[in-house]
């Protein structure tokens, strides 16, 4: 079985479990009132488990692409070593660290350090378009969560009190 298939059925087992725990433990706890809505809190992550779960059998069963020999941009399992496999494991460690960090060093630093970093890491090297770019991003999205949606979000770090 090709590696594309592997992955889509380690996405289909994920989204069945997502789906179970949509459509059977997600609604117990809710209050007589709400059991009369047309709308629960639970009705988009069921939509979108049943999408999840219907996308992922078309890939584990091979339906979206014609058979025949496979082309040279196709994903071979066999050659897994000429992928950036340490550019990805790179990436997804920055992921882990920046969920971690966002509370203790604040959203501005966190996201201002995750996005250099990861501009680092897939090959950017003009530092002086990168830094900037990341301190505008991040404070723009700073200031739509904080002012235009209101949710509170904090910026600096625990130790600043802010």
């Amino acid at each position: 079985m090709a590696l594309d298939r592997w992955i889509g059925l380690v996405i289909l087992m994920i989204c069945l479990a997502y789906g179970y725990g949509a459509f059977f433990t997600m609604d117990a706890g809710l209050p007589p009132f709400m059991q009369r809505n047309p709308v629960w809190p639970s009705t988009f992550p069921k939509v979108l488990s049943v999408l999840a779960i219907l996308t992922a059998l078309v890939i584990v069963l091979g339906l979206e692409k014609p058979a025949g020999e496979p082309s040279p941009q196709d994903i071979n399992y066999r050659r897994l070593g000429d992928y950036k496999i340490g550019q990805a494991l790179t990436l997804l460690g920055l992921m882990v660290a920046y969920a971690l960090l966002l509370r203790p060093a604040g959203f501005l630093l966190s996201t201002t350090g995750f996005l250099i970093i990861s501009g680092m890491v897939l090959g950017e090297r003009r530092f002086h378009i990168l830094i900037p770019v990341a301190l505008i991003a991040a404070g723009f999205i700073w200031w739509l969560v904080q002012e235009v949606l209101g949710i509170f979000l904090r910026p600096w770090p625990f130790f600043m009190g802010v």
